[in-house]
């Protein structure tokens, strides 16, 4: 996708701080973090949401889910993470290309928004 900001990180257009990259993902610290630790977790290919996965890009969410925790332990999270996935707009998805954020780092609150 030429104008998805993930999609030219991925590609190395785009500097970002990466913790993890193997060949179906990528982490990197977010630009605006919302705790202490603040990583998204990007798939390389691209695709926008949950319902527009076919079932080799599933494949990579399973890849990218089974990975998360030993990003987690990289970053130090040992007393756990908070991980989100928002889908469209309603949910305040604002680059439309699938990504998990992992949040930890500090004592989050049990309120999810």
């Amino acid at each position: 996708m030429e104008n998805c900001i993930f999609c030219k990180i991925v590609a190395g257009e785009i500097p970002s701080q990466k913790v993890y990259e193997d060949e179906e993902i990528v982490a990197f610290k977010d630009v605006n973090p919302q705790a202490k630790v603040h990583v998204l977790v990007v798939p390389k290919q691209h695709f926008a949401t949950l319902a527009e996965m076919n079932l080799a890009q599933a494949e990579v969410l399973k890849h990218a889910m089974m990975r998360i925790p030993f990003i987690a332990s990289t970053l130090g999270l040992g007393n756990g993470y908070r991980l989100i996935v928002n889908q469209g707009a309603d949910a305040g998805q604002t680059v439309h290309h699938l990504h998990i954020h992992i949040l930890g780092g500090q004592t989050l609150g049990e309120k999810m928004v």
